[in-house]
């Protein structure tokens, strides 16, 4: 994901030239990675989740989450503590079945605003599906990093494997280069990658570059392609995290095709993964 946003003239960041401190107030981090577990009805949710538990032989606590009738169940894994969002609508997969499907889609998309990473579930056996991008556009659009899971995978005839992943290349290339992992919820094919992946991602969620770092790969970036028209970056700075959004003070307007080699640039250098990378451009000043 890539954003260009104005910034105000008179806004000022910690950490540029002749601008003032700014104090950052944060609350403390909740130490658990969130993770949304979300897919259209009937591909496994349920499945998959219990073989998650099950296969980690994990700690498990159940606790209120934020909205009313959801409860989210916490983790000990080897990958550290996972919190996984909303689990009351993944485990009654009755409230599913005899309700619509409407409601389980609003759950999923209050999921997705709660999570650090989303877990998108496909059946392979049909491949992205036309609710699937909805589905994949409302993660991209929180900011989200996400994890593909193609399950039933054993299902998938052998011939037809490569055009299932050609497909969700294709349809979710929005989402840019996202992790797919193949899996079989109910024999546990595979189901052991997918913890290492969401940690992964919400690593570099929530990873913040030193601002040092950040501006010697900036200029090293600018030196091996500058910009076009003569437009220079002249500072920058990571102005948070979650997914991290980066602040460039330019002399002029960046075109998009700039900003994406940058993006590839920075992604590469500090492993960035597949988390949405967000540019904010001020243009003017010296």
């Amino acid at each position: 994901m890539l954003a260009q946003l104005p910034v105000a003239p008179e806004a000022a960041v910690a950490g540029e030239p002749g601008a003032g401190a700014v104090a950052d107030e944060e609350e403390p981090a909740d130490p658990a990675l969130a993770v949304a577990i979300v897919g259209r009805p009937n591909v496994g949710k349920s499945t998959l989740f219990n073989r998650l538990v099950g296969e980690e032989r994990a700690v498990v606590h159940d606790l209120p989450g934020t909205t009313r009738d959801a409860l989210d169940t916490l983790l000990a894994t080897p990958e550290g503590p996972i919190r996984f969002i909303d689990t009351a609508g993944i485990r009654r997969r009755s409230r599913h079945e005899e309700g619509s499907e409407f409601y389980a889609m609003v759950r999923s998309l209050q999921a997705i605003d709660r999570a650090d990473v989303v877990l998108l579930v496909v059946d392979a056996t049909e491949g992205v599906s036309h609710q699937d991008q909805r589905l994949a556009e409302r993660i991209g659009a929180a900011g989200s990093p996400v994890v593909v899971v193609l399950n039933k995978w054993e299902l998938l005839p052998t011939e037809r494997r490569p055009e299932v992943l050609d497909g969700v290349a294709d349809r979710l290339a929005f989402l840019g280069e996202v992790p797919v992992v193949k899996v079989s919820a109910r024999t546990g094919l595979g189901v052991h990658k997918i913890l290492p992946a969401l940690r992964q991602a919400g690593d570099a969620y929530r990873q913040r570059v030193p601002t040092g770092e950040l501006n010697r790969a900036v200029r090293a970036a600018q030196e091996a392609h500058p910009a076009p028209g003569g437009a220079r970056i002249r500072y920058a700075v990571q102005a948070t995290a979650e997914p991290p959004t980066f602040t460039l003070f330019a002399s002029r307007r960046l075109p998009p095709t700039y900003l994406r080699y940058l993006e590839r640039q920075l992604r590469q250098r500090f492993a960035l993964g597949p988390t949405p990378v967000v540019f904010r451009v001020r243009v003017g000043g010296r």
